[in-house]
């Protein structure tokens, strides 16, 4: 057996991943305050950048893989900020469709070059870059996987032992 595929190395894996990305969120929301906002609303504008006219809660909370709920009580603070307008398709609807303000844009304009990371992953060579853009997407592609398969088994009797109220119930 490989040494370094063990549980004990891809625990101590996980751990280095997860520290690399706190790292470099740390000092993207460092270049971010002078923006007066949070990477997590960022990450929004981004998104709803992104779908363009057809942005709406659901969308945009399945492009970031977060639950709408969170996605909405975002979405309501960067409403009162003056970020994004949130607009029913009727007044007793529950689809929402979600709209940058021009503060929003002027704010994707200004944010949208990150010296911090330049600096950091710009200091790799193209062939390293290419790699870890290889290595790094292969496991989120696992890791999607991964959670589309426990999400499907929600259903399972087993499951449902385990942690009532997971399944079936919708």
């Amino acid at each position: 057996m490989n040494k370094m595929n063990t549980p004990e190395s891809s625990y101590e894996l996980w751990r280095l991943i997860g520290r690399v990305n706190h790292s470099i969120l740390v000092q993207r929301q460092r270049e971010l305050r002078k923006h007066h906002i949070a990477i997590r609303q960022l990450w929004v504008l981004i998104a709803i950048t992104e779908l363009g006219p057809s942005a709406t809660l659901a969308k945009v909370a399945k492009e970031l893989e977060r639950e709408p709920n969170v996605i909405s009580l975002q979405t309501v603070i960067m409403e009162k900020d003056g970020l994004i307008k949130r607009i029913k398709n009727t007044p007793k609807s529950n689809f929402l469709k979600l709209e940058l303000t021009e503060k929003g844009r002027d704010i994707i304009n200004a944010s949208r070059h990150s010296e911090a990371i330049h600096k950091i992953l710009g200091s790799l060579p193209q062939e390293d870059r290419q790699y870890l853009d290889s290595i790094l997407n292969k496991v989120l592609v696992k890791s999607q996987k991964y959670h589309e398969v426990f999400f499907a088994s929600r259903n399972s009797p087993l499951l449902q032992n385990i942690f009532p109220g997971t399944g079936g119930e919708n």
